[in-house]
């Protein structure tokens, strides 16, 4: 499923009394990723909508967004394009035509609940996925289909429940097709040892360093999935960005080096033939400017297997950086304080 440009050291133990400082269990949550996928796919989810669709908006922040960015990445071979909206607004464009997917798992982000607002203006056909909130109350008012998701989890630990209802929705209204048997693959896929194996030694590496998570395009979301997960998980700086782009800018960055950095390569068989060739002149370049750089390279036969396989690596990478920071994961008491200082939100 997942190789390490390294070998992994299958006897590796990650030391016990580190697991202290995971307070509120994130562990248990990770390895239960594959049920909650199994859950999440076989929610009952029903939708109707009269009338074509043209585009589909996936609008949310934070973890809730990031679902969409896959979904995108995922379908992106279907007609119907799809557009992730991180906004208080939605698209000027957006219209009668347009199926907005309203992805807040606390049901309270503000810029969610605007963006539901406009959806209403513009007579949008919107379906909510939520665990509850100011959301799930809006939607009796209004009358808007809502897929409730399960409560109590982090956004960003409940990537499974937040995509897989949006792959469904996908798959009912015919912008896609069926797709049962790929995640019945994965959630079989992801039960191995080597992810959680692998984001041990990663994150031994990662001490020390700031980690800078390299991808192609279609694996942007993956890329950014690693490093908003290093930012909340393991409270750390990261960065992310994308071959060929970065060719163009960020390689001229290595020259007067400030900090010690450590590069991620996320590599698969999906990567076009010239960008293999760009991740190899450039680790070869950033390794002769001190630049520690390893390469993930991402197996499956699917190319939702490789999305979802990468992804649990970096969840796990994140979470052992945490530990080896005598930091717990889970709490991102910033955020909570930023939307403290905010104060409430009136559209």
């Amino acid at each position: 499923m997942a190789e390490e440009e390294m070998k992994v050291d299958d006897e590796k133990v990650f030391p016990d009394d580190y697991y202290e400082y995971d307070k509120e269990d994130m562990k248990s949550i990770i390895q239960g990723f594959a049920s909650q996928i199994n859950l999440a796919y076989r929610q009952k989810v029903e939708v109707n909508f009269d009338g074509e669709i043209n585009k589909v908006i996936i609008a949310g922040m934070g973890g809730s967004a990031i679902a969409g960015d896959i979904l995108k990445a995922y379908l992106h071979k279907e007609k119907t394009p799809i557009i992730v909206n991180r906004d208080y607004d939605l698209p000027n464009d957006a219209d009668t035509k347009t199926l907005v997917v309203i992805s807040s798992y606390s049901g309270n982000t503000e810029e969610t609940i605007s963006s539901y607002k406009d959806a209403l203006r513009k007579g949008c056909k919107t379906v909510i996925i939520t665990s509850g909130g100011k959301l799930s109350n809006m939607a009796i008012t209004n009358r808007t289909q809502v897929i409730k998701i399960p409560r109590d989890l982090q956004p960003r630990a409940a990537l499974g429940y937040s995509f897989f209802p949006m792959l469904r929705v996908m798959e009912i209204l015919r912008i896609t097709g069926n797709h049962k048997k790929e995640v019945e693959h994965l959630v079989k896929g992801l039960d191995k040892k080597i992810f959680m194996e692998t984001g041990i030694n990663l994150s031994e590496k990662l001490v020390g360093r700031v980690p800078i998570i390299y991808s192609s395009e279609l694996f942007g979301p993956v890329a950014y999935r690693w490093k908003t997960q290093l930012n909340e998980n393991s409270k750390v700086m990261a960065f992310y960005n994308l071959f060929p782009e970065l060719n163009h800018n960020e390689l001229s960055s290595t020259k007067n080096l400030t900090a010690k950095f450590h590069c991620i390569m996320i590599r698969t068989d999906l990567d076009p033939h010239r960008v293999v060739k760009r991740m190899e002149i450039t680790k070869d370049r950033y390794r002769k400017q001190g630049i520690d750089v390893t390469d993930i390279a991402i197996k499956g036969d699917t190319l939702l297997t490789k999305l979802f396989s990468s992804i649990y690596i970096g969840d796990w990478t994140s979470y052992f950086l945490a530990l080896r920071y005598e930091t717990d994961p889970t709490p991102v008491n910033e955020v909570e304080e930023l939307k403290k200082a905010l104060g409430t939100y009136i559209a």
